[in-house]
């Protein structure tokens, strides 16, 4: 495929598995760019809510998709030059954004998009379908998991210290929902992709499990001749 000309490192999970943080970190370590796709959807999500779209009217959310003034700044995530990084982490996006997963057409859009900011560059991205189907050819992929409770916790504990206060029992059973719809979805499912590494993270620290992605990525990196 035309996109890969570089070296693309996939890492998918379920919600609260730690992607997002072990992906940037690595990304850091490793000199690549990092490619936060479940920020694209949230960003669709939020942005369709503000315009009153419905969510049953696909094409107009995928026309939303299609329109995205999306950039990534340092730390933060801008949409038309505003900074979106906090809004879209709220309960209300995570309570909409499978509107948006489940559209097949911005599914499309989005991976199109996400190919295209890959292109020709190192790559560290994240995500649901990253290894199976935005980049089935990349040279590594990894699949993040912890056990639901684990990943209730960890999530419970982000709400909070955003001051947004929900039982943990109720974020458990909202992930649990999540979880079904992302496995269940006809289009990219949550899978991990035949030859990705599983890496459980449940009594691991975040470095060691961004240590043990770094030296998976550079001895595959020796072993292509890149470094």
């Amino acid at each position: 495929m035309g996109w890969q000309t570089a070296m693309i490192v996939t890492i998918d999970g379920p919600a609260g598995a730690g992607k997002s943080s072990v992906a940037r970190e690595l990304a850091e370590r490793l000199g690549f760019c990092f490619l936060d796709t479940g920020a694209m959807y949230r960003a669709v999500a939020w942005a369709a809510a503000r315009q009153g779209v419905a969510w049953d009217d696909q094409h107009a959310v995928a026309e939303i998709a299609a329109r995205l003034p999306l950039a990534f700044d340092a730390q933060r995530i801008l949409l038309g030059g505003e900074d979106i990084t906090r809004a879209i982490r709220s309960q209300e996006v995570t309570d909409n954004t499978h509107f948006v997963a489940d559209n097949p057409l911005v599914r499309a859009e989005l991976v199109a998009l996400q190919r295209r900011l890959a292109q020709g560059t190192d790559v560290v991205t994240e995500g649901r379908d990253q290894g199976t189907v935005a980049f089935p050819e990349a040279q590594c992929k990894f699949f993040l998991t912890a056990s639901p409770r684990e990943r209730a916790r960890r999530r419970w504990e982000q709400l909070r210290a955003r001051g947004e206060h929900v039982a943990l029992d109720a974020v458990l059973a909202q992930q649990n929902q999540r979880d079904a719809r992302d496995e269940s979805r006809a289009c990219g499912p949550l899978t991990p992709a035949a030859d990705a590494v599983i890496v459980a993270t449940d009594d691991l620290t975040r470095e060691q499990v961004v240590d043990r992605l770094e030296r998976l990525v550079r001895q595959q990196r020796m072993a292509d001749g890149w470094e």
